[in-house]
């Protein structure tokens, strides 16, 4: 079979007739062929920061496209879907780093796994204020805290950075 996986000796001695949970589930081998399909690390270094810098690039273009015409038609579904757009694109763009299966694992490690959930839930919310609501104030409200989450978010991959902002805050507010 195909790059990087392999097959058990349990897959193996299973017969075909014999109905079971391994016959519901891919088997190893195929598991990890679609990993492996999935993993951006095939690509080269140079491809994945290249890949990387451009969906970054178009994510903060997209969203400041939003703001932009947010301020002159006052469109409150364009706004919400381009920024929101803009932001899925920028969140995808480290897909380009460390690969889907990597990113999906990291985005809900123990110490991201609240402020992924958060980042999410508040795209979905954005979109349906804007789409089903139509309520301008909330919309608005939900893309200010979507940038906080997504900051938040992007914070937590640079090593003592939110310790960094937290401190700056206490020595600010208090």
């Amino acid at each position: 079979m195909g790059g990087g996986g392999y097959q058990s000796q349990e897959d193996e001695a299973a017969p075909a007739s014999e109905p079971s949970s391994a016959a519901q589930t891919p088997s190893t081998a195929e598991r990890g062929m679609l990993a492996e399909a999935l993993d951006a690390s095939t690509l080269s270094y140079s491809t994945r920061i290249k890949g990387f810098a451009a969906c970054f690039v178009l994510g903060a273009v997209i969203s400041v496209l939003a703001l932009v015409t947010f301020s002159i038609t006052l469109n409150l579904f364009t706004f919400g879907v381009l920024y929101t757009l803009g932001n899925v694109v920028a969140l995808a763009s480290t897909l380009f780093l460390m690969g889907p299966t990597n990113q999906i694992k990291r985005m809900f490690a123990k110490e991201r796994w609240a402020v992924s959930t958060a980042v999410l839930v508040l795209l979905a919310l954005t979109l349906f204020s804007a789409f089903y609501l139509h309520k301008k104030g909330l919309t608005i409200l939900f893309c200010l805290l979507q940038f906080c989450a997504m900051t938040w978010y992007a914070l937590s991959y640079i090593p003592f950075a939110r310790d960094a902002v937290i401190k700056a805050f206490d020595k600010i507010v208090g």
